[in-house]
């Protein structure tokens, strides 16, 4: 008995770059005895054998469902918009490396029923490859120069060449395709130049570039002279600053101990004629409140014993008093006491 079948067979596996198409092949012959409808399933393998096959896209009923596989919506449609023509394959636009799987393709017509899986591994071109520089760029040295892409679907591999120069890679070379690291041992000045690296892999290329520039040895040992030279003065610098703040701040408290040394307690000396004035005034005041009857004791106190240090000036410093010509008014009548004006004498004595 005939039934339907599956005629595309060529080709069962696929390798594409991500971003790009993919036609998988599903087209099939209908039998006269199979009599039911029609149904076109594609269906996505998973690799986890735990897990459930998951229809991406179906034909049934003259009908096209396409919106079981979120991650695939949008991207996938049938070849041909009219499947019972016999051609039920299927397009997958813009390849993502998720899309990676085992797709089989059913082909329903009661009672006839046959299926075809494809396996189809989307690939990712090397990208954002970066060249480096290793080690000491100096003559005699060995240096490393590192290719690395951040993207790409493995196996990736890389190959070095010079750009400049004799376009070969010096003899002492030592290069790993795997990882990308070409070693110069011993390097010279002609090993400068420009050097490209190219990572491939099955579905694309990516390059870069670097310069190296072979240079002598640097003097190291000038360098470390300077450099202790540079610290000892830095040092010196640093001492003298110290030593200067902390004479300042000797000077400071030298300064502000001496103003504290002044005792705040003793009182200023008084001047000499306020002192005779004030026991003066304080006479008068006294004289004041006598009356006459006690004037007669207070008139015999002898004015030499005040103690006023104005009188104990030298002879020649002494002013001459003039002799109170003022009369003396009567007493009496105003009510007050008489009170006696000290005069002085030609020898300077208090009369």
């Amino acid at each position: 008995t005939r039934s339907v079948t599956i005629t595309s067979v060529d080709q069962s596996m696929f390798e594409k770059a991500q971003g790009e198409k993919v036609t998988l092949p599903c087209t099939f012959e209908l039998s006269e005895e199979d009599e039911g409808p029609l149904d076109i399933e594609w269906v996505l393998i998973p690799a986890d054998n735990q897990k459930k096959e998951q229809i991406i896209i179906m034909y049934a009923v003259d009908r096209i469902y396409n919106h079981y596989y979120a991650a695939m919506t949008g991207r996938m449609q049938f070849t041909n918009l009219d499947p019972r023509s016999g051609d039920g394959s299927l397009d997958i636009l813009n390849l993502k490396a998720a899309d990676t799987g085992t797709y089989q393709c059913k082909v329903k017509k009661a009672p006839g029923v046959q299926s075809k899986k494809i396996q189809l591994t989307v690939l990712v071109k090397p990208a954002r490859t970066k060249c480096s520089i290793e080690g000491s760029q100096e003559i005699g040295k060995d240096v490393t120069l590192k290719c690395v892409s951040q993207e790409g679907s493995p196996l990736l591999s890389y190959d070095w060449r010079r750009v400049s120069g004799t376009h070969d890679l010096p003899a002492t070379s030592m290069l790993n395709k795997n990882t990308g690291e070409l070693l110069l041992k011993n390097a010279s000045r002609e090993y400068s130049g420009t050097y490209n690296c190219v990572a491939s892999n099955r579905v694309g290329t990516d390059e870069c570039s670097v310069e190296l520039n072979v240079t002598p040895p640097v003097n190291t040992a000038g360098i470390i002279t300077g450099a202790i030279i540079g610290t000892l003065l830095g040092l010196i610098v640093l001492c003298s600053l110290i030593f200067c703040c902390c004479k300042k701040h000797r000077e400071k408290k030298y300064e502000k101990e001496v103003h504290h040394d002044i005792r705040e307690d003793v009182p200023p000396p008084k001047s000499r004629s306020s002192t005779a004035r004030s026991y003066i005034g304080s006479n008068r005041s006294s004289l004041g409140s006598m009356s006459p009857s006690n004037m007669e004791g207070y008139t015999k106190t002898p004015y030499s014993q005040v103690p006023s240090e104005d009188f104990e000036r030298a002879p020649t410093q002494t002013p001459a008093f003039a002799p109170s010509k003022v009369a003396a008014p009567n007493l009496s009548r105003m009510g007050a006491v008489p009170v006696m004006i000290p005069a002085q004498s030609k020898d300077g004595s208090i009369v």
